[in-house]
């Protein structure tokens, strides 16, 4: 716990920037919700954040998606996290999540450093967004403030999960509708899609690209194809971003311009429809990505999230209380 400790002190200037009063507050929530509940909340989820990042890269990539794979389904209030039980069914198991969605692991260690520091009193839904946006800093980005005050459902939903994340094989139309119905215009879908500038991704998600695909460079598909093979390998891993794949950039959106995108729904972002102009001018512009990027979390950071006397704080944030 010593070089926890440390850690708390350096990070403290990051937490001030983090965290601007009046700039996008939700109505609902708001980024100073624990300042005198649990005041060292945000630096212990960092600095837990930060550790596991430096021992796996990918971790960073994991818990930026575990966010969304959340907010996605019945909103921000880490549904995702509950375990089935015999009684209990809940969305690990749906097919955009099984054997995918990671870093339950790093989540339990903050609620456990939590519980012991402040008991009964930061949500796992929160712990969830606060991790996103830490996992984004430590791969290089830009930190947005996080508004905080969400509770913990008490519920969860296979077949939402089953229906409401996007597949890697949509094409253009369908990601534009999979995003406009929960309230995102296409160009902050152009932005979320730009989180796959870090993380891996599976064999069979990409498979059907490399080999039947004809927008998709000759040289990158038949690299990836060394490491997924026609039949077998589904589990095999490649970087969703070849050029910088543990640096949260613009090369995701470089890349699609070469044609070098991953995954089929990668690619149909640039593909001589209505959000070419988008990916070109993220590609050109950095800030302008960063920026949008930011402000496209906090908005998904705040779908239908549970305040006041809804839902609750798990104790575990496996089960329910």
């Amino acid at each position: 716990m010593s070089g926890l400790k440390l850690n708390l002190k350096l990070i403290s200037l990051f937490l001030l920037l983090s965290c601007v009063p009046g700039i996008h507050v939700s109505a609902q929530l708001s980024c100073t919700f624990y300042a005198k509940t649990c005041p060292s909340a945000l630096a212990v989820i960092k600095a837990s954040v930060f550790s596991a990042v430096a021992k796996e890269a990918r971790m960073g990539a994991s818990l930026l998606r575990l966010h969304f794979h959340d907010c996605f389904v019945q909103g921000c209030d880490a549904s995702i996290l509950l375990d089935d039980t015999s009684s209990f069914t809940g969305e690990k198991t749906a097919m955009p999540n099984a054997n995918s969605v990671r870093g339950f692991d790093v989540i339990d260690t903050i609620k456990s450093r939590l519980e012991t520091t402040c008991p009964g009193v930061v949500s796992c839904a929160d712990i969830v967004a606060v991790a996103a946006r830490d996992s984004v800093v430590a791969l290089g980005g830009t930190p947005w403030s996080v508004q905080l005050g969400r509770r913990d459902s008490t519920t969860a939903s296979l077949s939402a999960a089953n229906s409401n994340l996007p597949s890697p094989f949509l094409n253009l139309s369908a990601l534009i509708t999979a995003f406009s119905n929960k309230g995102f215009t296409a160009k902050e879908m152009v932005a979320l899609s730009g989180s796959h500038t870090i993380g891996k991704a599976q064999c069979k998600n990409f498979r059907t690209r490399i080999y039947k695909e004809t927008n998709i460079d000759s040289s990158f598909a038949k690299t990836l194809q060394g490491n997924c093979p026609s039949t077998g390998g589904d589990s095999n891993l490649s970087n969703l971003d070849i050029t910088t794949p543990n640096f949260f950039d613009n090369a995701y959106f470089k890349n699609l311009l070469c044609k070098k995108g991953l995954l089929h729904s990668d690619q149909q972002l640039f593909n001589g429809g209505s959000t070419d102009s988008i990916v070109t001018a993220y590609s050109n512009n950095l800030a302008i990505f960063r920026a949008d990027f930011a402000n496209a979390m906090i908005k998904m950071g705040n779908l239908s999230p549970l305040t006041g006397s809804n839902g609750q704080i798990r104790t575990n944030c496996r089960k329910v209380n």
